[in-house]
Protein backbone atom coordinates (compact mmCIF):
# COMPACT_ATOMS: atom_id res chain seq x y z
CA UNK A 1 0.00 0.00 0.00
CA UNK A 2 1.29 3.43 -0.94
CA UNK A 3 2.26 5.64 2.04
CA UNK A 4 1.98 9.39 1.54
CA UNK A 5 5.15 11.30 2.48
CA UNK A 6 4.93 14.78 0.97
CA UNK A 7 8.55 15.67 1.65
CA UNK A 8 9.79 12.50 -0.03
CA UNK A 9 7.36 13.10 -2.91
CA UNK A 10 8.73 16.61 -3.51
CA UNK A 11 12.25 15.19 -3.71
CA UNK A 12 11.09 12.46 -6.08
CA UNK A 13 9.30 14.97 -8.34
CA UNK A 14 12.45 17.08 -8.54
CA UNK A 15 14.59 14.00 -9.24
CA UNK A 16 12.37 12.90 -12.12
CA UNK A 17 12.27 16.41 -13.59
CA UNK A 18 16.07 16.72 -13.45
CA UNK A 19 16.36 13.34 -15.14
CA UNK A 20 14.30 14.62 -18.08
CA UNK A 21 16.48 17.73 -18.36
CA UNK A 22 19.59 15.54 -18.42
CA UNK A 23 18.11 13.41 -21.20
CA UNK A 24 17.35 16.39 -23.46
CA UNK A 25 20.34 18.54 -22.49
CA UNK A 26 22.43 17.75 -25.58
CA UNK A 27 19.63 18.07 -28.13
CA UNK A 28 17.46 20.94 -26.88
CA UNK A 29 18.22 24.66 -27.00
CA UNK A 30 18.15 26.87 -23.92
CA UNK A 31 14.79 28.19 -25.11
CA UNK A 32 13.52 24.61 -25.41
CA UNK A 33 14.61 23.91 -21.84
CA UNK A 34 12.84 27.08 -20.71
CA UNK A 35 9.63 25.90 -22.38
CA UNK A 36 9.96 22.47 -20.73
CA UNK A 37 10.44 24.12 -17.34
CA UNK A 38 7.36 26.28 -17.95
CA UNK A 39 5.29 23.22 -18.95
CA UNK A 40 6.43 21.40 -15.82
CA UNK A 41 5.35 24.37 -13.69
CA UNK A 42 1.94 24.56 -15.41
CA UNK A 43 1.39 20.81 -14.93
CA UNK A 44 2.43 21.04 -11.27
CA UNK A 45 -0.05 23.85 -10.66
CA UNK A 46 -2.84 22.22 -12.69
CA UNK A 47 -2.59 18.84 -10.96
CA UNK A 48 -1.75 20.16 -7.48
CA UNK A 49 -3.35 18.07 -4.75
CA UNK A 50 -4.60 15.40 -7.19
CA UNK A 51 -3.54 11.79 -6.75
CA UNK A 52 -3.67 8.74 -9.02
CA UNK A 53 -5.43 5.48 -8.11
CA UNK A 54 -2.05 4.25 -6.89
CA UNK A 55 -2.04 7.00 -4.24
CA UNK A 56 0.92 8.77 -5.87
CA UNK A 57 0.80 12.48 -6.81
CA UNK A 58 -0.78 12.86 -10.24
CA UNK A 59 2.24 14.81 -11.49
CA UNK A 60 4.19 11.52 -11.48
CA UNK A 61 2.17 10.52 -14.55
CA UNK A 62 3.04 13.44 -16.88
CA UNK A 63 6.63 13.22 -15.61
CA UNK A 64 6.81 9.59 -16.71
CA UNK A 65 5.09 10.27 -20.03
CA UNK A 66 7.62 13.04 -20.71
CA UNK A 67 10.47 10.70 -19.74
CA UNK A 68 9.31 8.00 -22.16
CA UNK A 69 8.92 10.59 -24.93
CA UNK A 70 12.43 11.95 -24.40
CA UNK A 71 14.32 8.80 -23.43
CA UNK A 72 12.68 5.99 -25.40
CA UNK A 73 11.53 7.93 -28.48
CA UNK A 74 14.11 10.71 -28.53
CA UNK A 75 11.46 13.40 -29.09
CA UNK A 76 12.32 17.08 -28.81
CA UNK A 77 11.29 20.01 -26.64
CA UNK A 78 7.82 20.56 -28.10
CA UNK A 79 6.86 16.91 -27.59
CA UNK A 80 8.18 16.94 -24.01
CA UNK A 81 6.20 20.12 -23.33
CA UNK A 82 3.03 18.46 -24.69
CA UNK A 83 3.70 15.31 -22.67
CA UNK A 84 3.65 17.42 -19.50
CA UNK A 85 0.42 19.09 -20.63
CA UNK A 86 -1.43 16.13 -22.19
CA UNK A 87 -4.06 15.85 -19.41
CA UNK A 88 -4.23 19.52 -18.41
CA UNK A 89 -7.10 20.59 -20.69
CA UNK A 90 -9.12 17.41 -20.20
CA UNK A 91 -8.80 17.19 -16.40
CA UNK A 92 -8.29 20.73 -15.08
CA UNK A 93 -9.54 24.31 -15.44
CA UNK A 94 -7.02 25.16 -18.15
CA UNK A 95 -8.42 25.68 -21.66
CA UNK A 96 -6.81 25.30 -25.08
CA UNK A 97 -6.83 29.09 -25.30
CA UNK A 98 -4.80 29.22 -22.08
CA UNK A 99 -2.29 26.73 -23.49
CA UNK A 100 -1.94 28.70 -26.73
CA UNK A 101 -1.46 31.94 -24.79
CA UNK A 102 1.15 30.46 -22.42
CA UNK A 103 2.99 28.49 -25.13
CA UNK A 104 2.02 28.68 -28.80
CA UNK A 105 -0.48 27.46 -31.39
CA UNK A 106 1.44 24.27 -32.23
CA UNK A 107 1.52 23.12 -28.60
CA UNK A 108 -2.22 23.84 -28.30
CA UNK A 109 -2.93 21.85 -31.48
CA UNK A 110 -1.03 18.80 -30.23
CA UNK A 111 -2.70 18.95 -26.80
CA UNK A 112 -6.07 19.26 -28.56
CA UNK A 113 -5.26 16.18 -30.66
CA UNK A 114 -4.31 14.22 -27.53
CA UNK A 115 -7.64 15.16 -25.94
CA UNK A 116 -9.65 14.08 -29.01
CA UNK A 117 -8.04 10.63 -29.18
CA UNK A 118 -10.12 9.56 -26.17
CA UNK A 119 -13.23 7.63 -27.12
CA UNK A 120 -12.11 5.91 -30.31
CA UNK A 121 -12.57 2.45 -28.79
CA UNK A 122 -16.03 0.89 -28.63
CA UNK A 123 -16.11 -0.90 -25.27
CA UNK A 124 -19.63 -2.23 -25.87
CA UNK A 125 -18.37 -4.35 -28.77
CA UNK A 126 -14.77 -4.60 -27.59
CA UNK A 127 -13.59 -3.37 -30.99
CA UNK A 128 -12.54 -0.37 -33.03
CA UNK A 129 -15.37 0.86 -35.20
CA UNK A 130 -14.48 2.52 -38.52
CA UNK A 131 -16.03 5.84 -37.52
CA UNK A 132 -14.09 5.84 -34.26
CA UNK A 133 -10.87 5.07 -36.09
CA UNK A 134 -11.54 8.11 -38.28
CA UNK A 135 -11.66 10.13 -35.05
CA UNK A 136 -8.19 8.90 -34.26
CA UNK A 137 -6.85 9.90 -37.66
CA UNK A 138 -8.51 13.29 -37.35
CA UNK A 139 -7.02 13.77 -33.91
CA UNK A 140 -3.56 13.06 -35.29
CA UNK A 141 -4.00 15.84 -37.82
CA UNK A 142 -0.76 16.70 -39.52
CA UNK A 143 1.48 16.03 -36.54
CA UNK A 144 2.66 12.50 -35.72
CA UNK A 145 3.71 13.68 -32.27
CA UNK A 146 0.08 13.35 -31.23
CA UNK A 147 0.05 9.58 -31.57
CA UNK A 148 3.64 9.20 -30.34
CA UNK A 149 2.86 11.03 -27.10
CA UNK A 150 -0.38 9.06 -26.78
CA UNK A 151 1.62 5.83 -27.02
CA UNK A 152 3.87 7.11 -24.21
CA UNK A 153 0.77 7.95 -22.17
CA UNK A 154 -0.75 4.52 -22.74
CA UNK A 155 2.52 2.77 -21.87
CA UNK A 156 2.74 4.43 -18.47
CA UNK A 157 -0.95 3.81 -17.80
CA UNK A 158 -0.41 0.12 -18.59
CA UNK A 159 2.59 0.00 -16.26
CA UNK A 160 0.38 1.17 -13.40
CA UNK A 161 -2.81 -0.68 -14.35
CA UNK A 162 -2.77 -2.90 -11.25
CA UNK A 163 -4.31 -0.05 -9.25
CA UNK A 164 -7.53 -0.18 -11.33
CA UNK A 165 -10.57 -2.44 -10.73
CA UNK A 166 -10.51 -5.73 -12.63
CA UNK A 167 -13.24 -4.77 -15.10
CA UNK A 168 -11.35 -1.61 -16.09
CA UNK A 169 -8.11 -3.55 -16.33
CA UNK A 170 -9.68 -5.84 -18.92
CA UNK A 171 -11.22 -2.97 -20.88
CA UNK A 172 -8.02 -0.95 -21.01
CA UNK A 173 -5.93 -4.04 -21.80
CA UNK A 174 -8.27 -4.96 -24.67
CA UNK A 175 -8.12 -1.46 -26.09
CA UNK A 176 -4.33 -1.53 -25.82
CA UNK A 177 -4.10 -4.89 -27.57
CA UNK A 178 -6.39 -3.96 -30.45
CA UNK A 179 -5.50 -0.30 -31.02
CA UNK A 180 -2.19 0.79 -29.54
CA UNK A 181 -0.14 -2.38 -30.12
CA UNK A 182 -0.88 -2.36 -33.90
CA UNK A 183 -0.14 1.38 -34.07
CA UNK A 184 3.23 0.94 -32.35
CA UNK A 185 3.98 -1.97 -34.68
CA UNK A 186 3.14 0.06 -37.81
CA UNK A 187 5.36 2.89 -36.59
CA UNK A 188 8.29 0.51 -36.07
CA UNK A 189 8.42 1.08 -32.31
CA UNK A 190 9.36 -2.51 -31.45
CA UNK A 191 10.30 -1.90 -27.81
CA UNK A 192 7.10 -0.03 -26.97
CA UNK A 193 4.99 -2.43 -29.03
CA UNK A 194 6.40 -5.46 -27.18
CA UNK A 195 5.94 -3.94 -23.73
CA UNK A 196 2.38 -2.81 -24.47
CA UNK A 197 1.57 -6.26 -25.87
CA UNK A 198 2.99 -8.08 -22.86
CA UNK A 199 1.26 -5.76 -20.37
CA UNK A 200 -2.06 -6.34 -22.16
CA UNK A 201 -1.50 -10.10 -22.07
CA UNK A 202 -0.75 -9.86 -18.35
CA UNK A 203 -4.39 -8.91 -17.72
CA UNK A 204 -6.13 -10.70 -20.60
CA UNK A 205 -4.37 -14.05 -20.15
CA UNK A 206 -2.79 -13.87 -16.66
CA UNK A 207 -2.27 -17.62 -16.20
CA UNK A 208 -0.18 -18.04 -19.36
CA UNK A 209 1.61 -14.74 -18.78
CA UNK A 210 2.65 -15.60 -15.22
CA UNK A 211 3.78 -19.09 -16.27
CA UNK A 212 6.10 -17.79 -19.02
CA UNK A 213 7.32 -14.85 -16.91
CA UNK A 214 8.29 -17.29 -14.16
CA UNK A 215 10.12 -19.57 -16.59
CA UNK A 216 12.03 -16.65 -18.10
CA UNK A 217 13.02 -15.42 -14.65
CA UNK A 218 14.28 -18.87 -13.66
CA UNK A 219 16.64 -18.92 -16.67
CA UNK A 220 17.57 -15.22 -16.64
CA UNK A 221 21.01 -15.55 -15.07
CA UNK A 222 22.04 -18.42 -17.33
CA UNK A 223 20.66 -16.60 -20.38
CA UNK A 224 22.52 -13.38 -19.59
CA UNK A 225 25.79 -15.24 -19.11
CA UNK A 226 25.29 -17.01 -22.43
CA UNK A 227 24.57 -13.75 -24.28
CA UNK A 228 27.65 -12.11 -22.73
CA UNK A 229 29.93 -14.98 -23.78
CA UNK A 230 28.36 -15.21 -27.21
CA UNK A 231 28.85 -11.50 -27.82
CA UNK A 232 32.53 -11.34 -26.82
CA UNK A 233 34.10 -12.55 -30.09
CA UNK A 234 31.64 -10.47 -32.14
CA UNK A 235 32.54 -7.32 -30.19
CA UNK A 236 36.23 -8.11 -30.57
CA UNK A 237 36.03 -8.50 -34.36
CA UNK A 238 33.92 -5.36 -34.80
CA UNK A 239 36.32 -3.36 -32.61
CA UNK A 240 39.37 -4.67 -34.48
CA UNK A 241 37.86 -3.54 -37.77
CA UNK A 242 37.13 -0.07 -36.47
CA UNK A 243 33.34 -0.21 -36.48
CA UNK A 244 31.32 2.08 -34.27
CA UNK A 245 28.57 -0.11 -32.91
CA UNK A 246 26.20 -0.97 -30.11
CA UNK A 247 25.39 -4.56 -29.27
CA UNK A 248 22.61 -5.71 -27.00
CA UNK A 249 20.62 -8.82 -26.19
CA UNK A 250 16.86 -9.01 -26.12
CA UNK A 251 14.38 -11.62 -25.00
CA UNK A 252 11.44 -12.68 -27.14
CA UNK A 253 8.25 -11.10 -25.82
CA UNK A 254 6.10 -13.16 -23.51
CA UNK A 255 3.15 -12.73 -25.87
CA UNK A 256 5.18 -14.10 -28.78
CA UNK A 257 6.25 -17.11 -26.72
CA UNK A 258 2.66 -17.81 -25.71
CA UNK A 259 1.58 -17.48 -29.34
CA UNK A 260 4.17 -19.99 -30.50
CA UNK A 261 3.21 -22.46 -27.76
CA UNK A 262 -0.51 -22.17 -28.58
CA UNK A 263 -0.28 -22.00 -32.37
CA UNK A 264 2.41 -24.61 -32.95
CA UNK A 265 1.68 -26.87 -30.02
CA UNK A 266 5.26 -26.82 -28.73
CA UNK A 267 6.59 -26.75 -25.18
CA UNK A 268 8.51 -23.83 -23.69
CA UNK A 269 11.65 -25.96 -23.64
CA UNK A 270 11.34 -26.56 -27.40
CA UNK A 271 11.42 -22.89 -28.37
CA UNK A 272 14.90 -22.11 -29.67
CA UNK A 273 14.67 -18.39 -30.42
CA UNK A 274 13.83 -17.07 -26.97
CA UNK A 275 16.58 -14.48 -27.16
CA UNK A 276 18.62 -12.68 -29.79
CA UNK A 277 21.59 -10.39 -30.32
CA UNK A 278 21.00 -6.98 -31.88
CA UNK A 279 23.84 -5.10 -33.57
CA UNK A 280 23.63 -1.47 -34.69
CA UNK A 281 26.50 -0.23 -36.86
CA UNK A 282 27.15 3.50 -37.22
CA UNK A 283 23.80 4.35 -35.65
CA UNK A 284 21.85 2.33 -38.24
CA UNK A 285 20.02 -0.89 -37.44
CA UNK A 286 22.00 -3.62 -39.18
CA UNK A 287 20.79 -7.05 -38.23
CA UNK A 288 19.36 -9.22 -35.51
CA UNK A 289 21.10 -12.52 -34.97
CA UNK A 290 18.61 -15.01 -33.58
CA UNK A 291 20.36 -17.26 -31.13
CA UNK A 292 19.18 -20.75 -30.30
CA UNK A 293 18.57 -21.91 -26.76
CA UNK A 294 21.09 -22.38 -23.99
CA UNK A 295 21.21 -26.07 -24.89
CA UNK A 296 23.15 -25.25 -28.07
CA UNK A 297 26.93 -25.10 -27.98
CA UNK A 298 28.32 -21.59 -27.47
CA UNK A 299 31.50 -22.44 -29.37
CA UNK A 300 29.63 -23.60 -32.45
CA UNK A 301 27.31 -20.60 -32.45
CA UNK A 302 30.16 -18.15 -31.96
CA UNK A 303 32.11 -19.70 -34.83
CA UNK A 304 29.08 -19.68 -37.13
CA UNK A 305 28.29 -16.07 -36.28
CA UNK A 306 31.83 -14.89 -36.91
CA UNK A 307 31.95 -16.79 -40.20
CA UNK A 308 28.56 -15.57 -41.40
CA UNK A 309 28.52 -11.96 -40.24
CA UNK A 310 32.16 -10.93 -39.97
Amino acid sequence: MYVIDEQAERKEILRRYKHIIRIVSNNVTNEGKRQIRKAFTVAMNAHAGVRRKTGEPYIYHPLEVATIAAEDLGLGATAVVCAFLHDVVEDTEYTLEDIEHIFDKKVAQIVDGLTKIEGVFDYANNSIQSENFKKLLTAMGNDMRVILIKLCDRLHNMRTLESMPENKQLKIASETQQLYVPLAHRLGLYKIKSELEDLATKYINPKAYNDIASRLKDTEEQRNEFITEFAKPIKQKLTERGFKFTLSGRVKSITSIIGKIENKGVKFEDIYDIFAIRIILGGLFYHIIDVQSEAQSFQRLAYQSQKQWL
